[in-house]
C-alpha cells in the first residue's frame, strides 16, 4: 500500500507561481513512477507530468512544457511540480499519482485526494 498526500496548492494570479508537494508514504520502495493529473470543472482528468524512480526521465503535457517542472527527492519519499507563468487555463484539482511495481500494466494505481489550484484573470 502507498499513501499520497499533496499539498501546496491555492490561489494566486496569472503570471504568478505555485509549487505543488506529494509526500508517499506506506510502501515506497514499490514506487516505480510518480506523476500529477488535473481535473477542471466539466472536463476529463489529464495528465501533466511525471517522473521515473532515477528522475532522469520526465515527461509533460504539451500544455505546461517550458512552465512546469517535475522533479522528486526519493530520501524523502516526495514528488514535486513547480509551476510557473500560471495561466488561468490551468486552474483544476491537481493529483498525485504512483505508478506502483505492482501494477502489471504500469498503470497509475495509487491516487491522492487532490490539490486545489485556481488561477485568477
Amino acid at each position: 500500500q502507498v499513501q499520497l498526500l499533496e499539498s501546496g496548492g491555492g490561489l494566486v494570479q496569472a503570471g504568478g507561481s505555485l509549487r505543488l508537494s506529494c509526500a508517499a508514504s506506506g510502501r515506497t520502495f514499490s514506487t516505480y513512477s510518480m506523476g500529477w493529473f488535473r481535473q477542471a470543472p466539466g472536463k476529463e482528468r489529464e495528465f501533466v507530468a511525471g517522473i521515473t524512480w532515477s528522475g532522469s526521465n520526465t515527461y509533460y503535457a504539451d500544455s505546461v512544457k517550458g512552465r512546469f517542472t517535475i522533479s522528486r527527492d526519493n530520501a524523502k519519499n516526495t514528488v514535486y511540480l513547480q509551476m510557473n507563468n500560471l495561466k488561468p487555463e490551468d486552474t483544476a484539482v491537481y493529483y498525485c499519482a504512483v505508478v506502483s511495481r505492482a501494477a502489471v500494466h504500469r498503470e497509475y494505481d495509487y491516487w491522492g485526494q487532490g490539490t486545489q489550484v485556481t488561477v485568477s484573470s
